[in-house]
């Protein structure tokens, strides 16, 4: 049985508890808000790609390279014994990667000995 005060009134904690809904209330009104907003946005600014001629991805920047995380472990599994950083490339998904993270992943295989330095350029799974 819920505690009242002498008054009649709620207690101090239901009291904080209404409040706390209140705000949650004001919350979720002020993110749907926001969330549609948002959502007017997304499509004025697909209109205006279309518009131009430019596909969503190339208007926000984003190379084909940087599409999310590559597990290089897997990319490795996948090469030839003998292997040159070329061949890295060639690995799906792999295409617009910058040339610095292909041989940075190639030094990280061969500090952790999965791969040895064979010759210039040319590598091979240890």
């Amino acid at each position: 049985m819920p505690r009242k005060s002498a008054g009649g009134n709620s207690s101090a904690f239901e009291q904080v508890q209404r409040q706390a809904r209140t705000l949650l209330v004001n919350l979720r009104k002020e993110i749907r808000t926001k969330e549609s907003e948002l959502n007017r946005l997304k499509g004025e600014e697909a209109r205006l790609d279309s518009l131009i001629g430019r596909a969503n991805g190339a208007a926000a920047g984003i190379s084909a390279g940087s599409r999310g995380r590559v597990n290089w472990k897997s990319v490795l599994a996948q090469l030839p014994r003998q292997f040159k950083a070329s061949d890295v490339r060639d690995v799906r998904g792999l295409k617009g990667k910058r040339p610095s993270e292909i041989f940075a992943a190639i030094t990280r295989w061969i500090d952790a000995g999965m791969a040895k330095r064979r010759a210039r350029g040319v590598y091979e799974k240890g």
